[in-house]
């Protein structure tokens, strides 16, 4: 089953994923990025052993969402079939030179990803069943005054990553299983139902529990067949890397009199595949970061576990893929059959034999899934967002659009479908990016206040009175203790 468009919207659709992916969203996540690294003056470096110490507290939450579900959940959305299809698109695409770029895209991303995410827990609300919400509708408003700018913000995403996102999810794992196994569809399309349906009507802390049980163990499974494959070719490793450099600046092509073409067909594939897969500057794992009890108790806290989200979906997860490509050796490129998460399952097949392409099957089952589940539980924080007293019924209309939409997706090609979200989320991430730069003082000042505290020997906590652009604009109930100490005062 097929569908499609009128043919004058897909032409505007295409004529805007053009504009925005083309040119606009990767100036302006880079520069951001960029921005972002100095003013902190190399957050993702200076810090980046604070990411794992932090992590020794991140089950810790009194009851609540905790720093290492939200963590989950958010990894949950961006581990998904980018990790193992994105990558080979940009390997064929782009040659093994677009992994280079993949990684600088990343290592700014961390920066971005840092500031999203202590504004979402800055501004977050209190839920009133010990857990939060938040995320860019709600520090665009709170932070910004612009209501009607969050109110499209959350739009976008919920037709992105709340409907359509779910569906091509859907459509993946009903291909690999019917590729891998032989089974039909649509029964794969029924079975994903009967799965998510108890998880998404049990609520954010049920998708919070599902994705730190399964986030790990699906990402330590996939790095451990990784790290056997490049035991098996360890005396390839320096060839493999020395090839990644080298054609991410057009050394190899250089002689021929392509490098110009090479280098920017490198630079363009590996960055948008990495935009695609960490998701940094989008404006969708700030949702996930806003809900979390987090220790220290201090905005920044969270934004430094976000952080390590993007490290280890991109500098992690997707080198283990590319890792996988570029040892089973370059003849694998030089069919046109070989793209997508087929190149991945060939790779991997070269490798380890037939049961490879199952490994592979079984991996995006699993990063699909927990995507659907991460997914919707973004689309539910603004989906109660924009229906304010009316969300219960809201939420479950949008619970049985997200499971119809899951089951049109296993069964249909989403071709179309695919193109819109892109542009909802070509949209979102513009809205989020202007904010995020607009608010990002007080970002740079809750760091600021975090590094001067954990330079003095404390344990960072979080004092709104010490923040004018924070102090009327923060919900007391969200920051227990605190507010009300100086209330007292």
């Amino acid at each position: 089953m097929d569908i499609t468009l009128p043919a004058a919207l897909t032409r505007l659709v295409d004529a805007g994923n053009g504009l925005l992916w083309g040119s606009v969203l990767i100036y302006l996540l880079l520069g951001a990025g960029l921005y972002f690294t100095v003013m902190t003056r190399g957050i993702q470096v200076r810090y980046f052993g604070h990411m794992f110490k932090l992590l020794r507290y991140s089950r810790q939450s009194s009851g609540g969402i905790s720093s290492f579900q939200a963590l989950s959940t958010s990894l949950a959305a961006r581990v998904g079939t980018g990790n193992l299809a994105g990558v080979a698109v940009a390997i064929y695409f782009g040659g093994p030179g677009a992994v280079f770029w993949m990684w600088v895209t990343a290592m700014l991303g961390m920066a971005t990803s840092f500031v999203e995410s202590t504004l979402a827990q800055a501004f977050k609300t209190d839920h009133g069943d010990n857990t939060f919400r938040g995320g860019p509708a709600r520090y665009i408003e709170r932070g910004l005054g612009l209501r009607w700018l969050a109110m499209l913000f959350s739009v976008c995403l919920i037709i992105a990553f709340g409907l359509a996102f779910n569906s091509v999810q859907a459509n993946s794992i009903a291909q690999a299983m019917e590729q891998a196994f032989a089974v039909p569809p649509w029964v794969i399309g029924v079975l994903l139902m009967i799965v998510v349906a108890p998880i998404i009507f049990g609520g954010l802390k049920s998708i919070a529990r599902v994705a730190e049980l399964v986030v790990p163990l699906m990402a330590l499974l996939y790095l451990v067949l990784a790290l056997v494959v490049v035991g098996i070719n360890a005396a390839e490793l320096p060839a493999a890397m020395a090839t990644i450099i080298k054609s991410a600046f057009g050394l190899e092509q250089a002689a021929g009199g392509a490098m110009g073409f090479a280098v920017s067909q490198a630079i363009m594939n590996g960055i948008q595949r990495g935009l695609f897969s960490n998701e940094a500057g989008m404006g969708s794992a700030p949702n996930a970061a806003a809900t979390a009890t987090t220790r220290p108790n201090h905005p920044a806290a969270q934004g430094f576990i976000q952080m390590l989200g993007v490290f280890l979906d991109t500098l992690v997860i997707c080198t283990a893929t590319a890792a996988i490509i570029i040892m089973a050796g370059p003849e694998l490129l030089a069919g046109d059959e070989a793209n997508g998460i087929k190149l991945t399952q060939m790779a991997l097949s070269s490798h380890v034999g037939e049961w490879g392409g199952m490994f592979i099957a079984v991996a995006i089952l699993l990063f699909a899934f927990t995507s659907v589940i991460a997914n919707y539980s973004y689309g539910e924080t603004n989906v109660e967002y924009l229906a304010g007293r009316r969300a219960p019924l809201a939420v479950l209309i949008y619970r049985l659009a997200v499971l119809a939409m899951v089951m049109v997706g296993s069964v249909a090609s989403l071709g179309p479908i695919w193109n819109f979200a892109d542009l909802s989320m070509g949209m979102m991430a513009i809205i989020n990016l202007i904010a995020i730069l607009l608010l990002s003082p007080i970002a740079f000042a809750l760091f600021r206040d975090y590094e001067r505290q954990l330079k003095a020997g404390l344990e960072p906590t979080f004092d709104p009175a010490k923040f004018p652009g924070l102090v009327d604009k923060v919900d007391p109930a969200a920051w227990p203790g605190l507010t009300d100490r100086h209330s007292a005062e």
